[in-house]
Parts: structure tokens; C-alpha cells; sequence
């Protein structure tokens, strides 16, 4: 029986009360550590404030689901769920103590701070020590889980890979089922891309051995991953698997989408994925916000004289006004007013823009400066404070281009889904400046899309850092 093995998941809701109780514990703690170090009197408010702390953070747990069994997750995945479920439960108690006997000792600076991070800390450290401890046992073949893959396609071997490369999780896969192939070994790159050994990159049998494997208790966990096309059979098998104790999972066979931070929601009780997703979403969308304002904020106190220099050199050399504001196309493709330092006698928007190419005539002496070191950009960091555009993302396109390439480019519009930026992984990459070809253009969304689907705020640290040196200048830049 793999029953034997498993050392948590008997004791699961024993294991879940002793998180609940060492977690409000070192909370309380935490309140009690900062306040002896502090010098403040250990009296009933201090300790009162702890508790409630504690209590509350136990309430939002349940919606952060930060008890949940996480085998399967990373320890990012659940140290993000504890964070955001402490940053609640601490911004309520904050409020609240601004109120209380305690609001001119632990609630000022920087008490409040110290105890914030020391909580938050205790409470990401014991969960890094025993996730240390699982990995040591499993590795020594305690606590793991024997899970079976159904099927022997490209979607089987992905799914393959993922558990193999969960060294945390502790699976042990017992091969691959599939009711319409013998059993016999998978091709050689499924053993070289996933690490399997011989005996457990094969075909072991059909759904038969499957079932009887399951219901005798030899399987924890089964993987269904078939094309869509095989609803029938799938059917079928979870039938047959419903008289056993194994957990079944059903892998979509979503691979073949483009997916863009796809997500599940309940549909009022009925499960949907989103395939085209929002990256920017909740605790990512914070970050970003947060990294632009800081950002843009140092970046114009120390630019403005030169801002102001710029100003007055376009307004004395040429008619028009310093700043041109131009129509292009923000988040969710809604029209934004993108701010420039005008560079051409003619100031054209909308559907009538045409767009700057080699030995202009309608470029100014200085504008052609401006555009070709970027200067002519920096009003948009007002843009980026102002919240319609971002630090880094894709660069907004004139109203123009858009309607001309959203036919014509698979997938375009969804550059859309964050803020266009004022630099960009396309930018830093030398696809900027003109795209007088389809394949130019096509260049630009694949490193947009490609920015999108990884996004970090350390790749935007790295972005910025590599547009100092690299990403102001180019050979298409007109």
C-alpha cells in the first residue's frame, strides 16, 4: 500500500491545527519579542493587541487557503498566500490600534515596522524548515505519493516532467496507462527530458491494470492527460476510478492555446478557465503599480532640468508647442493620451499618422536628436505616474498601426492586456524604432507576448538597467 509511505496526510487535519496554533502563537510572540526589545512595558494591551492579531489572521486564512495541503506547490505560491493573508490582517490591526491604549507605543516607528517584518518572518521560517525536513525524508522514500499518468502523448510526458521537477512533492511516478497502446517504453526523449528511469518512462498497461491498481490502494494520485477529443473514454475511466480512494486529477489539454496567465474561476458553481488571462491581476498588479510610482517619481526630480532645457529648444527652433500629445491605444485597447517632446513641424494623430522613416522631411533638426536618442520620451514618465502607462511594457502603437496589424498579426491586441511601457523587452532587443515590414512587426509582439507571459519586477529591474546602456539608441530609430 503507498498509505505506508505517507506521514502528513493521515494526520491532515491534525497537522492543519497545529499550523493554525503555531502560527498565532508566533504572532503573539512576535508582539511580545519587539515590545521586550523595545523597552515597552509588557502590560495587558501588548498582549491583548497579539491575540486579536492572531485571531484575526486565522479568520482570513480561510479565504487565503493558506492551510491547504501545497505538495504540489511552490514555496513562493504558498509564502505569497501568507504574506498577503499578514498584510490584511496587519493593515486592519494597524487601523485599529491608531485607536487604542497601545496607538503611541507598538503602533509607532518604528515599532509597527519591526513587528511587521519579525511576525512575517517567524511565520515564512518554520514553513521553509519543515518543507527542508519533507524533502529530506521523501528523498530517503518517506511521505511520497505514487501517482499514475493516463495517457502517453505530448500532454502525458508535459505532465510527466512537472512532477519530476517538483523535487519538493515527493511523487513517485509509477508509469503511463493507456487503453489503446501495449506496454512498452515511451520514446528515448521522454526519459532525457524528464529524468526517468527505464522502468518508469514506459507504458505499463491499460486502464484495466490502472483500476486495479487504484482500488487496491497502490495509487495516490492519477493523472488524466488526453486530448480533448477523448471525452468518451475519459468518461469512462473516471467511472471505473470512482471506486477507489485515489485522487484524480483531469489535466485540460490546454497546450494547445497560446495561454496568457490562464486562470480557473467559479462560474457560480460551474468551473471555467480563462485562456486569455490577466497577468496584471491582484498582488502583480500592486507590485507593478507600486514599481512605477517609486520609479517615475526618483526618475523625474532628477530630469526635470534637462526636461526643461528640451522645452525651450523645441518651442525656439520650430512653431508648434513643446509637448505633443498623441491618441494610442492603453490597457484593454482603450485610448490614452501618450505626452512627447514634439520632434516634427506637423503634429498628425489618429488614422491619418503616418510614420516616421529615414531622412523625414518632416522632422525637426532637434526632433531628429530627440527621437533618435529617445529624448523625446521622457514626458511620459508624467504618463506613468499619471497611471496610464507603465515604466516597462509593450510600447503603445498609433491608433493607425494597431487597426492595420491587429488583422494581419496573430494574436496582436494581446499586448494589450498590461500598460504599454516606456521601454520594453522588444525595445532592449533592437526591435524599435520603424517597422516598415510585416516580419518587423511581428519581431516586436513575440518579444512583447514572450514579456508578458514572464513577467517580474526583477526582469523590469533588469529591463530598465539595460535600456540605460542600450535601449535609448537604434539603428531604426528615425
Amino acid at each position: 500500500m503507498s498509505n505506508d509511505n505517507g506521514l502528513i496526510k493521515p494526520y491532515a487535519s491534525q497537522f492543519a491545527f497545529v499550523s493554525r496554533c503555531l502560527d498565532s502563537t508566533l504572532i503573539v510572540f512576535s508582539v511580545g519579542l519587539i515590545a521586550w526589545f523595545g523597552n515597552i512595558p509588557l502590560n495587558s494591551d501588548i498582549w491583548i493587541a497579539g491575540f486579536l492579531s492572531g485571531l484575526l489572521h486565522q479568520i482570513l486564512a480561510d479565504f487565503t487557503e493558506i492551510y491547504r495541503s501545497w505538495r504540489s506547490e511552490t514555496l513562493w505560491a504558498e509564502a505569497r498566500q501568507v504574506i498577503m493573508c499578514w498584510m490584511i490582517g496587519f493593515s486592519v490591526i494597524f487601523t485599529i490600534g491608531q485607536f487604542s491604549p497601545v496607538q503611541d507605543t507598538l503602533f509607532t516607528w518604528p515599532m509597527f515596522v519591526q513587528w511587521f517584518f519579525v511576525a512575517l518572518a517567524l511565520l515564512l521560517l518554520w514553513r521553509l524548515l519543515v518543507r527542508i525536513g519533507l524533502r529530506y525524508l521523501r528523498s530517503h522514500g518517506y511521505n511520497t505519493r505514487a501517482a499514475a499518468i493516463v495517457g502517453t502523448g505530448p500532454l502525458a510526458q508535459k505532465v510527466a516532467s512537472r512532477l519530476d521537477s517538483a523535487t519538493w512533492a515527493g511523487y513517485r511516478l509509477d508509469g503511463f496507462y493507456d487503453d489503446r497502446q501495449k506496454a512498452e517504453p515511451l520514446s528515448s526523449e521522454c526519459r532525457r527530458a524528464a529524468g526517468y528511469d527505464k522502468d518508469a518512462c514506459v507504458s505499463v498497461g491499460g486502464f484495466d491494470v490502472l483500476v486495479e491498481k487504484a482500488v487496491s490502494g497502490q495509487l495516490d494520485s492519477v493523472y488524466i492527460a488526453m486530448p480533448m477529443r477523448a471525452e468518451s473514454r475519459i468518461r469512462e475511466l473516471l467511472d471505473r476510478l470512482a471506486n477507489s480512494t485515489a485522487t484524480v486529477y483531469v489535466v485540460p489539454d490546454l497546450f494547445v492555446f497560446e495561454l496568457l496567465h490562464a486562470r480557473s474561476i467559479n462560474l457560480n458553481g460551474l468551473p471555467a478557465f480563462g485562456l486569455i488571462g490577466e497577468p496584471m491581476r491582484g498582488l502583480n498588479g500592486w507590485l507593478k503599480r507600486g514599481e512605477d510610482i517609486v520609479v517615475s517619481s526618483i526618475i523625474l526630480l532628477m530630469i526635470m532640468p534637462l526636461m526643461l532645457f528640451i522645452a525651450a529648444l523645441v518651442k525656439l527652433t520650430s512653431h508648434g508647442p513643446a509637448i505633443f500629445k498623441q491618441q494610442r491605444y492603453g490597457m484593454d485597447g482603450k485610448p490614452i493620451e501618450v505626452w512627447k517632446f514634439r520632434t516634427m513641424k506637423v503634429m498628425e494623430n489618429g488614422k491619418s499618422f503616418r510614420q516616421a522613416t529615414k531622412d523625414d522631411d518632416r522632422i525637426t533638426r532637434v526632433g531628429s536628436f530627440l527621437r533618435k536618442t529617445s529624448l523625446d520620451e521622457l514626458p511620459q514618465f508624467f504618463n506613468v505616474l499619471q497611471g496610464s502607462m507603465s515604466i516597462v511594457g509593450p510600447r503603445p502603437h498609433a491608433i493607425a498601426h494597431n487597426e492595420e496589424f491587429r488583422c494581419q498579426i496573430k494574436s496582436y491586441m494581446r499586448r494589450h492586456k498590461i500598460k504599454p511601457g516606456i521601454t520594453g523587452w522588444a525595445q532592449i532587443n533592437g526591435w524599435r524604432g520603424e517597422t516598415d515590414t510585416l516580419e518587423k512587426m511581428e519581431k516586436r509582439i513575440e518579444h512583447d507576448l514572450h514579456y508578458i507571459h514572464h513577467w517580474s519586477v526583477w526582469w523590469d529591474v533588469k529591463i530598465i538597467f539595460q535600456t540605460i546602456f542600450k535601449g535609448f539608441v537604434g539603428k531604426n530609430a528615425y
